[in-house]
């Protein structure tokens, strides 16, 4: 079952001879579980791509349908609660809150939906991600790839179907890199979880399931990354 399809989307910013056209009828889907990588070069598309899988943007034309839902069609409100509770997010840049702990930062998206963490999944969470010892440290206490296990802790709290993943690894050296890499593959494993991520660094897109790529705005689907 595709838990993501999307169809025919294009994206242009301006209009007449200096419209950009950031995507041309791109078109794809990933089913449930999958780990997909995009690669591309600065300016291709591919982080205008992530942002219309995550209703972050419009498209000019095109659908996006997550889990059966046409996400595009649904008004400001409903797309709002739908992408908090479905979609999960992880940045280079790791976007903590630095006055909130470790685990005050994890379950930040279960509070924002005035909802009650499940304990049991939060110390599971803790415990892959190798931070109990650290629950109660703030960010500025931790180093960047304790930065980004906390990020990837938060997307996968509330159980997201969909988990997008921009350079997770940009600001990490390779050690940590190799680490974060792992732990969303585990997500993907154990959870059934969607992952696209898009990624710079070849070799750690080999490890995907598959690899897309974006060039001048259209879409290639390469296959296969690693073949387990």
């Amino acid at each position: 079952m595709d838990l993501l399809e999307v169809q025919s989307i294009s994206k242009t910013y301006g209009s007449g001879e200096t419209a950009v056209h950031a995507l041309k009828e791109v078109s794809f889907s990933v089913p449930k579980g999958e780990f997909v990588s995009i690669v591309g070069e600065s300016g291709s598309g591919k982080s205008t791509l992530l942002n219309m899988l995550g209703a972050l943007d419009s498209p000019t034309s095109g659908r996006v349908w997550i889990d059966g839902k046409d996400i595009f069609s649904m008004k400001e409100g409903a797309l709002t609660v739908f992408r908090r509770r479905n979609i999960g997010f992880i940045f280079q840049a790791f976007n903590l809150i630095p006055e909130l702990t470790v685990e005050q930062n994890i379950i930040f998206p279960v509070l924002l939906d005035y909802q009650k963490p499940n304990k049991k999944y939060l110390e599971e969470l803790l415990t892959v991600l190798n931070l109990k010892e650290r629950r109660n440290h703030l960010p500025g206490q931790l180093s960047g790839g304790q930065q980004q296990r906390v990020a990837i802790g938060r997307a996968l709290i509330t159980r997201p179907s969909l988990i997008l993943a921009d350079e997770p690894t940009g600001n990490l050296d390779t050690h940590n890199s190799s680490e974060v890499i792992a732990m969303l593959r585990e997500a993907s494993r154990k959870y059934e979880q969607t992952i696209v991520m898009i990624t710079h660094n070849s070799s750690i897109a080999q490890t995907t399931d598959r690899i897309l790529r974006v060039s001048d705005g259209r879409l290639t689907d390469f296959g296969r990354g690693c073949q387990e």
